[in-house]
């Protein structure tokens, strides 16, 4: 099955995403049959939605969508794991079975050591022992907080989104290369080959920009632990869907295979959301 492994939905209706800027392309609704034509062109089956607002509300509105699209494989909500009853809120989640798993906000923190402080290492290391998949959201300068959480939570079952948003506009590299590689080491943490055309100048980028930061995640990763998103709608402020398959396409190893775009594209993300 190929699978869209990142993508988002909203209803401007429900009120305002605070992130969403009026007059922008984003400031609209975005649901299903918005992305239906871009999935079928590119024989894309399924996709993950992923929260795009930190609210409890968010998770049962995009749960209420998958209910009623088969196209959603999945979801990725959002808990807050400041709150006493987190796991209450985490057990009535699970009940459904198109929740797989949800988002920890490292980029939305003040400060990225907030992740590191005893509340979340406690909730963090009760869901690696759950084996729950977990969306890590950060900026490149945050990466740092990201390798010390692994340090303290060496089991979680986690994938980076958006390859760790490095400075792709600024062609820089480092320390995002070496801090990529120490994240790799820990065997159960993918990494999501997403939303990289909103890190490169968003009018004016080159797809050759894409290959060093792809090829470098390939092979940090490998081919099992790598997947495909499109970070749809977000992606528009930069490309269009078929844009951001042209950019992938085109930053995959030459010597790229069948059974490695297969994973690519949807095995890896079947496997480590547990589809």
């Amino acid at each position: 099955m190929r699978i869209d492994a990142h993508q988002h939905y909203w209803n401007i209706e429900r009120g305002n995403l605070g992130w969403l800027e009026e007059g922008t392309i984003l400031y609209r609704s975005y649901l299903p049959n918005d992305l239906k034509l871009s999935l079928n062109k590119h024989g894309i089956e399924a996709s993950i939605v992923v929260q795009a607002e930190p609210k409890h509300e968010e998770t049962d509105f995009l749960l209420s969508l998958a209910e009623a699209n088969l196209s959603i494989a999945g979801v990725v909500g959002w808990l807050d794991l400041k709150s006493p009853n987190y796991k209450d809120v985490y057990e009535r989640f699970k009940r459904n079975p198109k929740f797989v798993g949800f988002r920890v906000m490292i980029q939305e923190m003040a400060d990225p050591n907030e992740v590191l402080t005893p509340s979340y290492i406690e909730a963090l290391t009760y869901f690696a022992e759950q084996k729950q998949p977990l969306d890590l959201l950060m900026r490149a300068s945050q990466l740092d907080a990201v390798v010390r959480l692994l340090e303290k939570v060496p089991h979680l079952h986690a994938v980076i989104d958006h390859i760790g948003k490095p400075q792709i506009a600024a062609g820089e590299l480092e320390p995002w290369k070496e801090q990529l590689r120490i994240i790799a080491s820990y065997p159960n943490v993918y990494c999501k080959l997403s939303g990289m055309v909103t890190e490169a100048d968003h009018s004016q980028w080159e797809q050759k920009q894409f290959a060093p930061y792809v090829q470098h995640a390939i092979e940090c990763f490998g081919s099992k632990r790598i997947m495909f998103g499109s970070d749809w709608p977000v992606c528009l402020l930069a490309a269009t869907y078929d844009q951001c398959m042209e950019v992938l396409e085109s930053a995959l190893p030459e010597a790229y295979g069948t059974d490695e775009r297969e994973a690519l594209f949807g095995g890896n993300a079947a496997r480590f959301y547990q589809l």
